[in-house]
């Protein structure tokens, strides 16, 4: 974790002179509020003992001490015994974005985004492009409390425009982070790319109970999808390894609404009788198709199967 770079250079150097003062472990500490606070909206001292195990006096003094460093970010609501994000909050520590989706989708992770280190021995071939830290912290306390948000967009076939959007989830497609969440304008669920805001405004009202994702029915069906090594491959036996697979097959059981993300990133031949690469082993490889989808009528669940044509 570092300070945040951004803020005023008179005021950074006096976070910089406080956070020094304070011990590696109260650090954690208070950069799990400042998270919490950038991407929930709230924390609350019950969080802070049961993520670190402290005491009640112990997490009193973090909050009195984050206060000291950013008074305007935060304010106490007695009806919830939580501190809430004041509409001045700015945060006190950089959170690496990478860092942040890959805590966010495996359970929150530890609550601290610190720079990922590159290795010298173990590289990522291709790495994702990030949305900007404030628009991903906009779109998950509109999610973490069931909000919608005013909202910058801008569209491959529209250009940029303002919508209304009520998010409930963030996906990693493969190739790039993406919103899953109800269009007002268009009156249905749909996919939205993360790097494609301009900006984002959480809005204070309730939410209709048609736009949460209980009613996302492509979100909420489960589809099974059975691979096969592709018919035109000589040696299946090394694809089978590839994805450890069981008597020649791999089921995979997923959200329909992401399920089209996933043959299309693995580049899975969906053809009826798995025509693709009907030239054989060389075709396969130049296609880049070295699985089949064995069960070709499940696409008919998939509202998203156009997507394996483009």
């Amino acid at each position: 974790m570092s300070v945040q770079s951004s803020v005023h250079p008179t005021n950074q150097s006096i976070i910089t002179q406080a956070l020094s003062e304070l011990t590696h472990a109260q650090k954690d500490r208070l950069a799990f509020i400042d998270f919490s606070l950038q991407y929930f909206g709230h924390v609350a001292r019950t969080d802070l003992i049961q993520r670190f195990k402290t005491g009640l006096a112990a997490s009193t003094r973090d909050f009195s001490a984050y206060k000291e460093i950013a008074p305007d970010n935060l304010i106490l609501k007695h009806q919830t015994k939580s501190y809430h994000r004041t509409d001045s909050f700015h945060p006190v520590f950089n959170h690496d974005p990478e860092v942040i989706l890959t805590s966010l989708s495996r359970g929150f992770g530890n609550g601290i985004s610190t720079g990922v280190q590159p290795s010298e021995q173990c590289f990522d071939a291709v790495r994702l492009i990030h949305p900007e830290p404030a628009i991903i912290a906009g779109i998950m306390r509109a999610i973490h409390n069931k909000k919608a948000i005013i909202c910058g967009y801008v569209s491959v076939s529209s250009g940029e425009s303002v919508r209304a959007l009520v998010p409930h989830s963030i996906v990693n497609n493969g190739h790039r982070w993406h919103v899953r969440a109800y269009d007002r304008k268009n009156n249905s669920f749909r996919d939205f790319v993360c790097t494609r805001f301009t900006h984002v405004e959480v809005m204070p009202e309730e939410i209709h109970a048609h736009e949460g994702a209980h009613y996302d029915q492509q979100w909420q069906q489960i589809v099974e999808l059975v691979l096969i090594p592709h018919p035109s491959i000589k040696q299946p036996k090394a694809i089978e390894m590839d994805y450890a697979m069981q008597d020649g097959k791999l089921v995979l059981q997923l959200r329909a609404a992401v399920a089209a993300y996933v043959l299309r990133q693995w580049q899975v031949d969906c053809s009826a009788g798995h025509k693709v690469n009907s030239q054989g082993f060389h075709s396969a490889l130049a296609h880049g198709c070295q699985l089949a989808l064995a069960n070709h009528s499940v696409l008919e669940q998939i509202d998203s199967a156009g997507l394996l044509l483009t």
